[in-house]
């Protein structure tokens, strides 16, 4: 099953993609979205859609994942925000399929098996649970992976149900547990 995850950003949107057989998840692809530093808001909002929907539709995923929004410095932040993730959405919406949300915190809990896990506690258990060499870079990247790996280890929806059914994953309780 191919999960795509994504980070929304006005200024810089993470996309990872991963593809998971039986128990164990692979890296597909990973990157951010970021348009020219002098664009118009409106250009960048153009860039991170038609990035998004090329991505979708080059790597054929069963299913699309976005962390919702929890919080912002002030009203200005949440608003571009709320614009990114719109594109995101009207993205995966386009190429017709199934999009589901996640909080920050339910991210955190699928992931690494603490709601208020750090940043960098995400980042190392995407590197461990993908069998990687490196953090993924830039940490929109991590994030998006982060976002495809809560919706596979979710145990909500259609998709999620199917994946369980033909291989039950292993439900990890933190990031301690792992055991390469």
């Amino acid at each position: 099953m191919k999960t795509f995850g994504i980070d929304p950003g006005s200024d810089r949107t993470g996309y990872g993609c991963i593809e998971t057989e039986g128990g164990r998840h692979h890296l597909v692809i990973c990157g951010s979205l970021s348009a020219p530093a002098r664009s118009t808001f409106p250009d960048k909002l153009k860039h991170i859609h038609a990035g998004l929907l090329a991505l979708l539709e080059q790597h054929q995923p069963e299913c699309v994942a976005v962390e919702n929004i929890f919080y912002a410095r002030n009203v200005r932040s949440a608003l571009k925000l709320g614009h990114a993730r719109g594109v995101a959405l009207l993205a995966a919406a386009q190429t017709g399929l199934p999009v589901s949300e996640y909080a920050p915190t339910e991210i955190k809990l699928a992931v690494v098996g603490f709601g208020r896990a750090e940043k960098q506690q995400v980042q190392q258990m995407i590197k461990l649970l993908l069998g990687l060499d490196v953090v993924p870079s830039p940490h929109d990247a991590a994030d998006a992976l982060a976002v495809a790996i809560c919706h596979v280890h979710s145990a909500t929806g259609p998709i999620a149900e199917r994946a369980s059914v033909a291989a039950p994953l292993s439900p990890l309780r933190s990031w301690r547990d792992y055991r390469p």
